[in-house]
């Protein structure tokens, strides 16, 4: 079954995207990684990977250790660059830190990427018990307030390979959560409660573009607290996070 895997992706990627196949393992591990390791992740054959590690190596975008890889120099060179330069993430910064003083939460900015949710920026709570999503890691764009808020304001063709994929031969799953994020379309933000994880609740609304979609492949904000501490403070929570929200549309729709 796995060779049957690595011949399928060798015939379907393009050696530019081999690079890129094995840079976005690195990128998304969030730790060091085997060959073993790779290998399952990109699905390429050994002879390939070995041939993609040392280009990267070369080019400073991959580090070895012992065996292991991880990126490179130039990796955290292109990260500062984006902290400096992203026009979403500048346009955001502000309010964000804003809703996180007023609410004494967590709040971040998570984008859809590759069928996963990114977080690309956090302002996290002051207190000693907070929730938090690592800046730069993603995780599978399916369940909570942020991944559904962004499958609701997506395009449709997008979201509909998203479903696809997630709900492969589950109609019934299907049909659920495409009427759930009609509701969340029509209302203007998603709600969730340890649907990911036990005791954090979040809600999430999309930031738009001059268009009315989404910001870049889909972009929201989002509040996350421990659930104990939402309790009753649910509305204010969601006014808060639909006015930041709005107010980073209004920015990205001005510049």
């Amino acid at each position: 079954m796995a060779g049957g895997v690595m011949v399928n992706v060798e015939q379907g990627v393009t050696g530019a995207e081999r690079v890129l196949l094995v840079l976005a393992a690195l990128a998304s591990h969030g730790k060091a990684m085997s060959v073993k390791d790779l290998l399952a992740v990109t699905g390429l054959a050994q002879s390939t990977l070995y041939r993609q590690i040392a280009l990267l190596k070369r080019w400073g975008f991959v580090a070895e250790n012992a065996g292991y890889y991880a990126p490179g120099p130039i990796s955290l060179q292109l990260a500062l660059g984006f902290d400096v330069n992203s026009l979403l993430v500048e346009a955001s910064r502000s309010e964000m830190q804003q809703l996180a003083r007023a609410s004494q939460e967590s709040i971040g900015l998570v984008v859809a990427v590759k069928h996963q949710v990114m977080c690309l920026e956090m302002v996290d709570s002051q207190h000693s018990l907070r929730c938090s999503f690592e800046k730069g890691r993603a995780v599978p764009l399916k369940a909570g307030a942020s991944a559904k808020s962004l499958l609701a304001f997506m395009a449709d063709k997008a979201r509909a390979e998203v479903l696809d994929s997630v709900f492969d031969n589950d109609p019934v799953g299907r049909a659920a959560i495409e009427a759930e994020l009609q509701q969340i379309r029509a209302q203007g933000y998603a709600v969730s409660d340890s649907e990911v994880d036990p005791g954090v609740w979040g809600v999430s609304a999309p930031i738009f573009h001059r268009s009315g979609r989404s910001a870049g492949s889909g972009a929201s904000i989002t509040l996350m607290a421990p659930s104990t501490r939402a309790i009753g403070r649910e509305s204010q929570f969601i006014d808060g996070t639909l006015r930041t929200a709005r107010a980073i549309s209004e920015h990205m729709q001005s510049d």
